[in-house]
């Protein structure tokens, strides 16, 4: 799986509550969320996130556990994310819900707000086609690749279910 997008670059430590403000955690309607998502961080957001890929640094996603906060980025439209390191649960709750998330302390360092960025999910690899540079991740193994392709762990889910 290809992904492409163009890189809005954030810093370390972008928890849960930057993500998603805890005011809007009554709402489970994705299109709201989004009009949230990193609001306090970065106004702008919502409007330059669609097929963006978000870049940022160390421990992204750290705080609580809210499942809300993968889903409003996913809502938001942006495509993926590359950071430097997840919080343990943001990777889990990513993964289920079906948004893809690479780890790369390289390519979060290097990577330019505004560089054009190509993914393969299944070869691991991360191009900045902007510099040139590319960088080696661990791909998903096979299960965790399918879970994305199907647009979470539910989709995978309800379709093997639906097959038997």
């Amino acid at each position: 799986m290809i992904i492409s997008g163009k890189a809005l670059k954030y810093g370390d430590n972008i928890d849960t509550d930057v993500i998603i403000a805890a005011r809007y955690l009554t709402s489970t309607d994705p299109a709201e969320l989004a009009r949230h998502c990193l609001e306090s961080l970065d106004p702008t957001f919502s409007e330059k996130a669609s097929s963006a890929i978000l870049v940022a640094g160390k421990n992204f996603g750290c705080g609580s556990s809210r499942e809300h906060a993968p889903l409003a980025i996913k809502a938001s439209g942006a495509k993926a994310v590359i950071a430097a390191s997840f919080a343990r649960i943001f990777y889990r709750n990513a993964v289920n819900i079906g948004l893809p998330i690479l780890e790369s302390e390289e390519a979060a360092e290097k990577i330019k707000e505004g560089d054009q960025l190509e993914i393969d999910l299944d070869k691991g690899e991360i191009k900045d086609l902007t510099s040139g540079d590319t960088f080696q991740v661990n791909p998903f193994p096979p299960f965790l690749q399918e879970i994305i392709e199907r647009g979470g762990l539910m989709n995978l889910v309800k379709e093997r279910v639906k097959s038997h």
